[in-house]
C-alpha cells in the first residue's frame, strides 16, 4: 500500500497538499458592494458551464524581490475589479507583485486587499471597470453528494483548464497550509481532476453556479497530483470572509471560548479550559466536558470542532452537546469573535 506523504499540510488521517504552484525566477509555472444575481436556468453541459464561468476566471502569479514566488486561480467578483483567491496563493510571499492574466491574456498588476489563513482566503483588487464577473447567484438546491462540480483554473500554469467530476463528500474536515498558519476547512468534497495551481479557481455546479473555493489536494508519493481528492472551501464560508476583507480590510473568526485537551483522542472532543466570561461559560460548559455534536453533527475528535464551528460566523447560534460524567447535556451558545 503506498504511504501517503504529508508535504505541506494534514487532514484526519490523509495526506493534504495546498494546489497552488511553487515557481522560481523565470520558472512557468467606499468598497463595492457583491450583488447577488437570480438564479440561472440549468446549463445544457460542461460546455456550456465553460462558456459562462471561464471569462471570470483569472491566473495569479505572485513573486517576492528574489524572484521566489508561486502561480494560482481566482475568479471576478465584481466589476471594478475584486478577486477572490487563497491566502495560499496572494498571501504566502509577504509584500509580494501579484499578476493578474485575465481570461483574454490581458495582464495587469494587483494589489493584495486582505487575506485570512485560517480559512484560506485572499481578496486581490485590480484597478479596471466593467470585468465579467462570477454570478454570485443563490444556488437554486442545497448541495448534495452526487452533484455534477466542475473545477475551472490553471493548474501548472495551464489558463481555462476545466475538469469535471461530481461532489464526493461533503463537511470533510480539513487542516491545509503551511503558509502563515493552518487553515481549517469544513470542505467540500470533490473528484474532479484538480492539480498544482487550480489553488483559488472556483468549484461549480451544473447551473454554473458556485459551490466552493479549490484549496487543496490529497496526494500519494512525492509529487503533488491529482488522485481523485479534492477539497474546497464552501462558497458560503468563502464568501463570508471575502466580503469582510472587501469591507473592512480583514475578517473575523467565530469562537466558543474553550481550549481542547491535545492529550484526549476521542471520541469527541474534551475540553481542557473555559475562558472567563466567553459565551461557553455563559453556557455553562465545563472543564472535562466531552464536546460529541455541533449542530448535530457527530465529533470525532478536536480537528472536527473547530471546522465545525468555523463553518458558522460570528453571533451565529449553535447547539452544543457534551458528554459530562456519563450523562448527555446540550447547550446553545451564540458564537463570539476573534
Amino acid at each position: 500500500m503506498n504511504k501517503i506523504i504529508i508535504p505541506m499540510a494534514v487532514v484526519v488521517g490523509v495526506a493534504i497538499a495546498s494546489c497552488s504552484t511553487g515557481t522560481t525566477a523565470n520558472q512557468t509555472a467606499t468598497p463595492s458592494v457583491v450583488s447577488v444575481a437570480q438564479p440561472s436556468k440549468a446549463l445544457a453541459g460542461y460546455a456550456d458551464i465553460a462558456e459562462k464561468v471561464l471569462p471570470s476566471v483569472v491566473n495569479l502569479d505572485v513573486f517576492d524581490d528574489s524572484g521566489q514566488g508561486g502561480s494560482g486561480s481566482g475568479f471576478i467578483i465584481s466589476e471594478d475589479g475584486y478577486i477572490v483567491t487563497n491566502h495560499h496563493v496572494a498571501a504566502a510571499f509577504g509584500d509580494a507583485t501579484i499578476v493578474v492574466t485575465f481570461s483574454d491574456e490581458s495582464v495587469v498588476e494587483g494589489t493584495l486587499v486582505g487575506s485570512d489563513a485560517g480559512y484560506d482566503i485572499a481578496v486581490v483588487k485590480v484597478d479596471l471597470a466593467g470585468l465579467p464577473t462570477l454570478p454570485l447567484e443563490k444556488p437554486t438546491a442545497k448541495v448534495r453528494v452526487g452533484d455534477v462540480a466542475v473545477a475551472l483554473g490553471s493548474p501548472l500554469g495551464l489558463q481555462g483548464t476545466v475538469t469535471a467530476g461530481i461532489v464526493s463528500a461533503l463537511n470533510r474536515p480539513v487542516i491545509a497550509g503551511d503558509f502563515g498558519g493552518a487553515a481549517y476547512i469544513n470542505a467540500v468534497q470533490t473528484d474532479a481532476a484538480i492539480n498544482p495551481g487550480n489553488s483559488g479557481g472556483p468549484l461549480v455546479n451544473n447551473l454554473g453556479q458556485l459551490i466552493g473555493v479549490n484549496s487543496a489536494i490529497a496526494s500519494t508519493g512525492d509529487v503533488a497530483g491529482s488522485i481523485g481528492l479534492g477539497f474546497a472551501i464552501p462558497v458560503k464560508t468563502a464568501m463570508r470572509i471575502a466580503n469582510e476583507i472587501i469591507r473592512t480590510g480583514s475578517s473575523s473568526t467565530p469562537i466558543i471560548g474553550v481550549s481542547l485537551d491535545e492529550s484526549f483522542f476521542g471520541p469527541g472532543a474534551k475540553i481542557a479550559e473555559v475562558t472567563a466570561g466567553s459565551s461557553a461559560k455563559k453556557a455553562g460548559l465545563k472543564v472535562g466536558d466531552i464536546i460529541t455534536s455541533v449542530n448535530g453533527n457527530i465529533i470525532a475528535d478536536s480537528v472536527e470542532v473547530i471546522v465545525s464551528i468555523r463553518a458558522n460566523a460570528p453571533g451565529d447560534t449553535i447547539e452544543i452537546e457534551v458528554d459530562r460524567g456519563n450523562k448527555t447535556k446540550s447547550f446553545n451558545l451564540v458564537l463570539g469573535s476573534a
